[in-house]
């Protein structure tokens, strides 16, 4: 069987150059890529060497009404590792993010907060 492993997420965001600056604040990324995209919008490719995500932002952007987690094809939450857990939480918390669902389970510990856009990620470190 073919070994696999995940490159990247595609999301849409209402201003992806400011999403693509905190995601590397946040989280010590780097912008692999940026560029023109469908329908007239910009793509910025927010990651490490091995995986990001694809930040896009189209020329007319509809805003997002509200989270829909029980309709089928919604995004319910972007997951990412990190070493220092505590430091993380800290620079999102700076950005004004407010951080929520604190837990420790085997075999790490966790936290979430939702963006501007309505998009929440998990962060979670496996000390």
């Amino acid at each position: 069987m073919t070994k696999a492993k995940l490159e990247h997420v595609n999301f849409t965001v209402a201003d992806a150059p400011a999403t693509a600056r905190w995601l590397c604040d946040v989280f010590g990324w780097k912008i692999r890529w940026q560029g023109p995209a469908l329908n007239d919008g910009l793509s910025i490719h927010v990651g490490n060497d091995d995986a990001y995500l694809a930040i896009y932002t189209p020329k007319v952007a509809r805003a997002r009404h509200e989270i829909e987690k029980d309709r089928v094809g919604s995004l319910n939450h972007v997951g990412i590792v990190v070493d220092d857990l505590d430091a993380v939480e800290a620079r999102v918390k700076v950005l004004g993010y407010a951080t929520h669902s604190h837990a420790d389970y085997e075999p790490g510990r966790r936290f979430y907060f939702d963006d501007e856009n309505g998009i929440e990620f998990e962060v979670v470190s496996y000390d």
